[in-house]
């Protein structure tokens, strides 16, 4: 892994910082609390997110930002073959890999990065990231915890993880193992129960084979009498057929009687009224005439209604003419006064129209001056609230309390800290007031706006008022176009009317109109009774020819009940016999039913018997089928075993060479710090650390030789790391490690990274000591700025050898 650039937005105490990373030993100087291990942090968090800072996310934030500004690490490193560019906030992260996006979400960035580097977040930093205080990487470990973290780190857990998955397979197949063999049945049980199951299905085929000749037989007894009973069944048939048709023919000789017998008696009837009719021809002579004269009175009677209705539309149309004319002459001029009434409504409205613009722009102009004051006012109050908080809580951490966003104390800045913050909230009240008193005066609408609001109600009165005059001549107008019509109209239809009465014949006489109806009046009795004894009459000649028909009719009638009579007692049916032949039939038929059912249940207990044998059977191959499963599974049981017996055997063998391989690597970083004082360590069972002098254990050593001894432990893990990855991380970050070191001590540090460069091509070191900075590649300064409250870093890579080239001068 090689760090490229790193940049944090308002993160702790950095508000905009950007750094570039190279080959080589880089050294990042500055004094405490200036934000040198912020960097580190931020380095953390972009690779590890939330786990890898330290407080809550608003701790992040750097103090004095305004509003919720936003929080942003980038990080772009290169691992392996591919780059890496990770962008990271407190709600939201990207990976891209090559470019192209891989990741969006925080877990999910997180997650990927984790898989890419290989190690968790504890893993990372406690072998290639030194953090300050934190040498000492197993002190704080138990005994056997040490062992774990060093197996973990080294990939050797990996084993384990398989070791843990061959037994929980193995764990698997013996509980299958046992399942199986808990739910294998008795082989013995399974031969006895088919055994029986054979001796019950021949059983079943015996009494099968009997039912089915008891069947034969029933069926042999119905062929016999089916016929004979096919025949009763017929003859009866024929017999009730025969029968019915009698009874009808019967009921229609009685019904051709009576009809004759009518049909004589309305014959003599009809000749009796003929005879009457004959005898009142004189009186009914005047009928006739006296019925055309009624009619044509009736006509002349319709006609005079109809000339006495006519002359009343006609009256009546008279007078609507002259209305109209009298109309018409009142509205001859109100087409002049429409157009004058439209002239002044049209420039009544632009004058509305104006006046409504004028409304509106006062209206608008008042809006926004009041809109304006609530923002400004509403935007202050919450910049009140973020500086006075901001005030609180330096109040209450006071001089020698940490300060919340650079994590350093403010000491002596402390008071002008305050009176800055004081500051800014005076100039906030003094805003405050000021667009509070302007709202105040905004509240009620200013007086131009109701000015031009009353001149534009006036204005919408006067158009209310032309418009209703328009509309009324305009109505006008269109009542004179109707009374021209209707006058046309009305002109038209009397023209009609005295056509029509012209045309009307005359001549009507209600006196004679009187007589005519008295006269008809008295014959109308003798005339009814010449039109009943008419249609009487009228009757005879069609009722001679009706009654020679039904004599006929009633002749074949008497023939065809002597033939049916005849025809049902040569069919020679008697009901005794008939009931005989049914119970003969009915007693096969249900031999023959009795037969059939026990033919189904012999072979009911036959399909049960056979499907017992088959499910015996069935059992008996399921049982040899999971004996041999249970073989297969204890086979491979036996491997799991096997298995789990060599991941613990290659599990000691690399945990006993990783003890000695550890020592080996940290005696020769030992030998080299040290000048050949101390060259050798030793790391007991539960791996704790032992310098040796003159191969015998020394059992006080000073803090600075502890911390060189831990130092050298730390990077002999990171050196066995990159040799078991097959290809080396490349980063190294050392935070403040010099601290309890003399200064040759130092520089043997520094000595001992530059020959390890193969294995780590980019070191950074982060420390306050200015003596070693001469001994690096690459030199970054960290200050913080009070006056501007951020922390500032600067590259001072050109002036290494300055000092030395002032001495020699």
């Amino acid at each position: 892994m090689q760090l490229l650039r790193l940049r944090l937005v308002n993160f702790r105490q950095h508000a905009d910082t950007e750094l570039e990373f190279g080959p080589g030993i880089t050294g990042i100087f500055g004094p405490n609390g200036a934000g040198k291990t912020t960097i580190l942090e931020a380095i953390a968090w972009a690779l590890y997110g939330a786990q890898a800072v330290r407080g809550d996310k608003d701790s992040i934030r750097r103090l004095g930002t305004k509003g919720r500004a936003g929080v942003e690490v980038e990080l772009e490193f290169r691992l392996g073959a591919h780059e890496y560019h990770v962008t990271r906030g407190l709600t939201a992260a990207t990976l891209r890999q090559d470019g192209q996006v891989v990741a969006n979400s925080l877990k999910a960035v997180t997650d990927r990065l984790e898989r890419a580097l290989g190690m968790t977040h504890d893993e990372f930093f406690n072998t290639y990231f030194t953090g300050q205080k934190e040498l000492s990487v197993m002190a704080a470990l138990g005994r056997t915890e040490r062992a774990a973290f060093l197996s973990r780190v080294l990939g050797y857990e990996r084993l384990r993880d398989a070791q843990e998955r061959v037994r929980e397979v193995r764990n698997g197949v013996a509980a299958e193992v046992r399942g199986l063999e808990a739910g294998l049945p008795d082989g013995a049980v399974l031969a006895a129960e088919r055994q029986g199951a054979e001796q019950r299905l021949a059983g079943a085929r015996t009494g099968a084979r009997k039912a089915d000749a008891a069947r034969r037989s029933a069926e042999h007894a119905l062929g016999r009498e089916e016929p004979r009973w096919n025949e009763w069944i017929a003859r009866r048939e024929r017999t009730l057929s025969l029968d019915g048709e009698r009874r009808m023919a019967e009921q229609a000789v009685v019904a051709a009687r009576q009809e004759f017998q009518r049909l004589d008696k309305e014959l003599a009837d009809a000749l009796a009224a003929g005879e009457q009719l004959r005898q009142l021809g004189a009186q009914l002579e005047p009928v006739a005439r006296l019925k055309r004269e009624v009619t044509a009175l009736e006509r002349l009677q319709l006609e005079a209604a109809a000339r006495r209705a006519d002359e009343a539309q006609l009256a009546e149309v008279g007078r609507a003419v002259t209305a109209l004319e009298r109309r018409l002459g009142e509205l001859r001029d109100v087409a002049d006064a429409l157009a004058q009434a439209d002239a002044a409504a049209g420039a009544l409205q632009e004058r509305l129209e104006a006046a409504e613009r004028a409304v509106e722009q006062e209206r608008t102009v008042w809006v926004q001056d009041r809109q304006y004051a609530e923002t400004k006012r509403t935007e202050l109050l919450r910049l009140y609230e973020e500086v006075k908080e901001q005030r609180d809580q330096i109040v209450k951490l006071g001089p020698e309390g940490t300060c919340p966003t650079c994590k350093r104390p403010l000491g002596q800045e402390y008071a002008s800290v305050l009176g800055l913050l004081d500051s800014q909230l005076e100039v906030i009240t003094g805003d405050g007031k000021y667009f509070r008193q302007r709202l105040e005066q905004l509240a009620q609408q200013p007086a131009k706006l109701l000015d031009a609001e009353v001149e534009r109600d006036r204005v919408v009165e006067e158009s209310r008022r032309a418009s209703a005059r328009a509309g009324e001549l305009r109505a006008q107008v269109e009542e004179r176009e109707r009374a021209h019509a209707e006058l046309a109209g009305a002109r038209r239809r009397a023209g009609d009317l005295e056509r029509q009465l012209t045309a009307r014949p005359t001549g009507y006489d209600p006196a004679r109109h009187d007589a005519v109806r008295a006269a008809l009046a008295k014959l109308e009795p003798v005339a009814l009774e010449a039109a009943a004894l008419e249609e009487r009459a009228r009757r005879a000649e069609r009722l001679v020819h009706d009654a020679e028909g039904a004599e006929q009719q009633l002749s074949a009638g008497e023939r065809r009940v002597r033939e049916l009579t005849d025809a049902v007692r040569a069919e020679g049916f008697s009901d005794a016999a008939y009931r005989q032949a049914k119970d003969r039939y009915d007693r096969a038929v249900g031999a023959l039913r009795e037969a059939e059912l026990a033919v189904v249940e012999a072979r009911g207990e036959l399909t049960r018997a056979e499907e017992d044998v088959a499910e015996a059977k069935r059992r008996e191959a399921e049982r040899a089928q999971r004996e041999r499963h249970i073989a297969e599974r204890k086979a491979r049981q036996r491997l799991h075993n096997e298995l789990d017996r060599a991941f613990s055997d290659l599990r000691g063998e690399l945990n006993a060479r990783m003890r000695p391989e550890l020592a080996e690597l940290a005696s020769g970083f030992l030998a080299d710090l040290t000048d050949g004082r101390y060259d050798e360590l030793e790391l007991t069972e539960d791996y704790t650390l032992t310098i040796l002098e003159g191969g015998v254990p020394k059992p006080v050593i000073s803090g600075g030789e502890e911390d060189i001894a831990n130092l050298v432990l730390r990077l002999a893990i990171s050196n066995m790391i990159a040799e078991r990855a097959g290809q080396p991380l490349s980063l190294l970050v050392l935070d403040e490690i010099f601290g309890s070191l003399d200064e040759a001590r130092r520089l043997h540090v520094v000595g001992l990274l530059r020959r390890l460069a193969d294995r780590f091509p980019q070191v950074v070191l982060i420390t306050h000591i200015e003596q070693v900075r001469e001994g690096l590649d690459r030199v970054m300064r960290v200050d913080f700025d009070p006056a501007r409250g951020t922390s500032v870093v600067r590259d001072d890579t050109a002036t290494l050898g300055a000092a030395d080239a002032g001495v020699a001068a």
